[in-house]
């Protein structure tokens, strides 16, 4: 992730997300029904889900098209096929 803008951007989502993560682990403290926990559970998945999408809309935005850009096409669609591994085993 190069530029500050999409940094920017998935700092504030995960700060988000921290916030949901805080507010499933006061529901459960405060024994909230397991239906409306569940709810949250799904709903910070979700958002590390679209996360993880900024991520690599970035990584192809700026990393591939540099490695591209560069002349390191092989090494680019390896490090590519990666990320896209890594980003299906989120969900």
């Amino acid at each position: 992730m190069k530029t500050r803008t999409n940094a920017d951007t998935v700092t504030k989502r995960l700060k988000r997300i921290e916030g949901q993560i805080r507010g499933i682990i006061k529901m459960i403290e405060e024994e909230k029904p397991c239906e409306d926990v569940l709810i949250q559970i799904s709903s910070a998945k979700s958002a590390l889900h679209k996360a993880g999408q900024v991520v690599l809309e970035g990584h192809l935005h700026h990393c591939v098209l540099a490695g591209i850009r560069d002349g390191k096409e092989e090494e680019t669609i390896k490090k590519l096929s990666s990320a896209i591994e890594q980003f299906s085993r989120i969900v």
